[in-house]
């Protein structure tokens, strides 16, 4: 895979009503310019380049905001 331009990433979490739980998890990415939102799922090729960056020391996820609510 050639090398994919992630200008930066943050950490999106989606709670449930009472926040008693986490209902879904994701990364908000821009990508090449663009803001993308990537699955946290290792059969996607943008999940993967963002984890090999971060692994590398080049890309630092930045953590979630405040939980938001369904």
């Amino acid at each position: 895979m050639n090398s994919i331009v992630i200008n930066s990433a943050k950490y999106y979490e989606k709670h449930a009503p009472d926040r008693s739980m986490l209902v879904s998890r994701s990364i908000c990415a821009k990508i090449e310019g663009k803001n993308v939102w990537i699955p946290i799922d290792l059969a996607n090729i943008y999940y993967l380049e963002i984890m090999r960056q971060v692994e590398s020391g080049t890309l630092v996820i930045e953590p979630a905001d405040e939980p938001e609510t369904e």
